[in-house]
C-alpha cells in the first residue's frame, strides 16, 4: 500500500494535495476485487455521514457489488476494541475509514484500509493508504475530500449536494470549497442548510438515530428530500425540536474560569449531544479562552466534553493529551483539530484533567438535570 505521509508540510495547496491523493486512492481501489465486501466506516456527524454516503454511492457506481456504510457508535472511538469487533464481524475484504481520525494502531490490522481524514493525525497505521488533509491549505473537510477523490473514478456529479451538506456543517457558509457557490445556486442555500440541520439533529437527539439521515443521504437525489420525506423528514424535525429544548436550557449555564491557564468550563447534564454546540457558542463570547463544555448526562458513567477556541496559538489536542488522566483513557480524548477537540472520560479522569488545566478542584459536574 502507498502511504501519503501524515506529516506533510503545512504549506501544501489543497489542489496539489488532491492531485497526489487521487492517484493513491485509484491505486488502492484498483487492487480490490469488485465482488469483495467494502466497509465504509464513517463518523456520525453530517460531515462523516456525507463522506460515507459519497463513498458508498460512488463505489457502487464503479461496480463494487457489496458496499456497506457503517457509522461510528455513540461515544465510540474508531480505534477501540468495540468498534474493531463490530467491523470484524462484517468480514470486510477492504475498509475505508473517513472522518474518524488516523491512529498508529489502525482499525483492522491486516485488512486493506484507506484512511481519508482531515483531523490532526496520531501516527500512521502500518500498511494503510493514508490521505490526510490536515497539512493542506486550506484544510478540507471529509465530505469535500470524498467527493474530490471519487469524482475522477465515478460519475458522481449529482452527489455534489451531499458534499455541500458535509462542507457547510464543518466549515460553514464561507467554506473555501470552490464548487460550493455553484452547488448552493443549483439546489438553493436554504435547502442545503435545512438538510445540514436535520442530519445533525439526529445524532444530537437522545435517540442517536444516525441510520435515518444516512439512509436519506444514500438514496436522495436532492437536499429537499431530507426534509420532505413524509416519515423520515418528520422524524428528523422532531429530533431538532428536542435538541432546541436542551440547548435553551444549557445556555443558562455560566462558565467557571481556571486560575492557572486560559480555560473556561461549562458543565451540563443532558442526554442530548449539545456540548459541542455550547462550546462553539461560548468560543466566540470568550475569544481569549479555550472553552470546555462538559456533559455527564450523554453517556452513562462518562463525562463527554468538547473544547473549542478562537486562539490560533493554542493546539487543543496536544494540550489535552499532555495531561496524565490515568491508564486506559488515551484513545478516548484529545483528537480533532488544533482549535477543536474533546473526548469522553470517566469522572475521576476528567477531574484530573480539570485540575491539570488549572481549575484546582473548583469545578465539578454538579449541574441539575436538564429540562429534557
Amino acid at each position: 500500500m502507498t502511504a501519503v505521509p501524515t506529516t506533510v508540510p503545512t504549506t501544501v495547496p489543497v489542489s496539489e494535495g488532491f492531485t497526489t491523493a487521487r492517484d493513491a486512492v485509484a491505486s488502492f481501489l484498483r487492487a480490490l476485487e469488485p465482488a469483495g465486501r467494502i466497509v465504509v466506516f464513517c463518523h456520525f456527524d453530517a460531515d462523516g455521514l456525507a463522506a460515507g454516503a459519497i463513498f458508498g454511492r460512488a463505489l457502487a457506481r464503479m461496480g463494487f457489488a457489496d458496499v456497506r456504510v457503517v457509522p461510528s457508535g455513540r461515544g465510540e472511538s474508531a480505534f477501540a476494541d468495540g468498534a474493531r469487533a463490530r467491523l470484524a464481524a462484517l468480514a470486510p475484504a477492504a475498509l475505508i475509514v473517513t472522518d474518524l481520525g488516523i491512529h498508529r494502531d489502525g482499525v483492522l490490522p491486516g485488512v486493506p484500509t484507506l484512511y481519508v481524514d482531515h483531523h490532526q493525525p496520531e501516527g500512521e497505521p502500518a500498511g494503510a493508504t493514508i490521505i490526510s488533509g490536515y497539512g493542506w491549505r486550506p484544510i478540507p473537510n471529509s465530505a469535500w475530500m470524498a467527493y474530490e477523490l471519487m469524482a475522477p473514478l465515478a460519475a458522481i456529479g449529482d452527489l455534489d449536494w451531499i458534499a455541500a451538506v458535509g462542507t457547510l456543517s464543518d466549515l460553514g457558509d464561507g467554506a473555501p470549497w470552490a464548487e460550493l457557490p455553484a452547488v448552493k445556486k443549483r439546489y438553493t442555500a436554504k435547502a442545503l442548510k435545512e438538510a445540514v440541520a436535520l442530519v445533525n439533529a439526529a445524532r444530537r437527539a437522545r435517540a442517536f438515530d444516525v441510520e435515518t439521515p444516512l439512509a436519506l443521504l444514500m438514496e436522495a437525489q436532492h437536499p429537499k428530500t431530507v426534509a420532505d420525506d413524509p416519515e423520515r423528514g418528520a422524524r428528523l424535525r422532531a429530533y431538532r425540536a428536542e435538541v432546541k429544548v436542551a440547548l435553551d436550557e444549557a445556555r443558562k449555564q455560566a462558565p467557571v474560569f481556571a486560575t492557572g491557564g486560559p480555560f473556561a468550563l461549562i458543565t451540563l447534564r443532558s442526554p442530548c449531544q449539545i456540548h459541542p454546540l455550547i462550546a462553539q457558542q461560548w468560543r466566540s463570547r470568550l475569544p481569549k479562552y479555550a472553552v470546555i463544555a462538559a456533559n455527564d448526562g450523554y453517556l452513562p458513567g462518562i463525562v463527554a466534553f468538547s473544547a473549542r477556541t478562537a486562539r490560533t496559538d493554542l493546539d487543543l489536542p496536544r494540550l489535552l493529551r499532555a495531561v496524565d488522566v490515568g491508564a486506559g483513557a488515551t484513545k478516548s480524548f484529545g483528537y480533532g483539530h488544533d482549535q477543536a477537540s474533546g473526548g469522553q472520560l470517566p469522572p475521576e479522569a476528567f477531574a484530573r484533567l480539570l485540575d491539570a488545566l488549572g481549575f484546582d478542584g473548583r469545578a465539578r459536574m454538579e449541574r441539575p438535570e436538564s429540562a429534557m
